[in-house]
This record gives C-alpha cells, structure tokens and sequence, in this order.
C-alpha cells in the first residue's frame, strides 16, 4: 500500500470516533471484537446488528454511533486488524539482522497471527478468500503491504549477496505469498486440526532452497 492509501485507510477506520467525539474509543474496540466472534460463529450474512449488540454488552442503538451498519463493522473491523498485524509484522521484521532472518520472522509472524486469533481466521477465510465486495479494498492494500516487505527483504538479500541478482521480483514476491495463504487456507479448510506455526521453517527452506537437487543439477551439466 503507498502512503497515501495508507492514510486513507486510517482515516476510513477512525472516521466513527472522529464523528462521536466523547464517546470512548474502548467501546469501539469492543463493538468491533464482538462483531467478529459473531461474525465467525454465525457467518456475516446471518448475524445481527443485535446480536452484535448483545455479545458487547451494548444497547443496540449504541452501535450506531460507531458504524452505519453490519457492512461497515465489517470494513472497519479488517481496516483496524489490518493496521495492528502489520505493526507486529514490521516489528519482527526490523528485528532480524539479516534478509533470511527477516523472512523467517515474518512468515513465521503471519502464522501465528492466524493461529492465536481463530474467529479472525474464520472471518478471513469466508469473507477475504471468496474476494467479497465489502473487503475487495481492504485486501488489496493488505496484500500491496505485504508484497512490499517481501520486496524490501529481497532487496537487502540481493544487497548482502544471499538471494540471486536474476530474480524476477514480481514472480518471486507473489510465489511467497500465495505459498503462505496456501498453507494458512489448507489449515482453515481442515478445521484448524493442527499447528500451524511449524509450518514456518519448511516454508522458508522451501523458497530458499527451491525444490530442485543442485548435486545432480551439477553432474547432469558436466555431462
């Protein structure tokens, strides 16, 4: 996402405690947690505004002082979780000295941003997968947030002489992640039945390694 998308995005997510100055941002947090276990349990186009309601512990009325409708809750909800994941994602990012290091601990971030918060993933999965209208948006600037980390990485990989200069960074970039939602899609469809977290490293010997057997690479061009 550029920057100025960014601040658009913010904007759009803050634009309900803007319009209802005094009133508490924690309540808006709550409405927005509630929303999305309701969300997961019931499905989107099942739930209620009052249901909403009811699992915050607010009247319903109270909702709309916050948000226009079921809709918005919706697009606020991936906007706000949007801007939380990816400071952790840079956070992990910033901590490693190196671009493998870098790589590992964002996939590896990823991973468990997805296994610590279930109706997140079970919203994600029903409403991002099938590319819904509501969050078509919000999932290209996710998605545009994460291709430039990747990109950054690969830079500083390129830069220290660890990754190949050759690379085709769009292909390289969209390889990464459609590995990674893959893997997370995979553990969603099955009913969340194992760790997803360990899935990291396999990942990162995969993109780093690649498939192919150098040795015998090797001996079949000396032939």
């Amino acid at each position: 996402m550029n920057e100025h998308s960014f601040i658009r995005t913010k904007q759009v997510s803050r634009r309900s405690l803007i319009e209802t100055k005094g009133k508490t941002p924690e309540k808006y947090l709550r409405i927005l947690e509630a929303a999305v276990k309701v969300f997961a349990k019931q499905g989107f186009h099942q739930s209620t505004v009052s249901q909403i309601a009811k699992e915050a512990g607010v009247a319903d009325g109270t909702i709309y002082l916050y948000f226009k409708n079921k809709d918005d809750i919706l697009v606020q909800f991936f906007s706000y979780k949007a801007k939380q994941v990816f400071t952790r994602f840079r956070e992990d990012v910033d901590k490693a000295d190196n671009s493998i290091s870098k790589l590992r601990n964002l996939v590896r971030r990823h991973l468990e941003e997805f296994q610590r918060d279930k109706d997140m993933a079970a919203v994600y999965q029903t409403m991002v997968y099938p590319d819904c209208p509501l969050v078509k948006e919000q999932r290209k600037a996710m998605s545009k947030m994460y291709l430039d980390i990747i990109s950054e990485i690969i830079e500083k990989g390129q830069e220290e002489g660890t990754l190949r200069k050759d690379l085709y960074l769009g292909l390289v970039k969209r390889f990464i992640l459609g590995a990674v939602d893959s893997v997370i899609n995979t553990w969603l469809n099955s009913g969340r039945k194992y760790d997803l977290v360990p899935m990291a490293d396999p990942l990162i010997d995969l993109f780093i390694r690649g498939i192919g057997n150098t040795e015998e690479k090797q001996v079949a061009g000396s032939r």
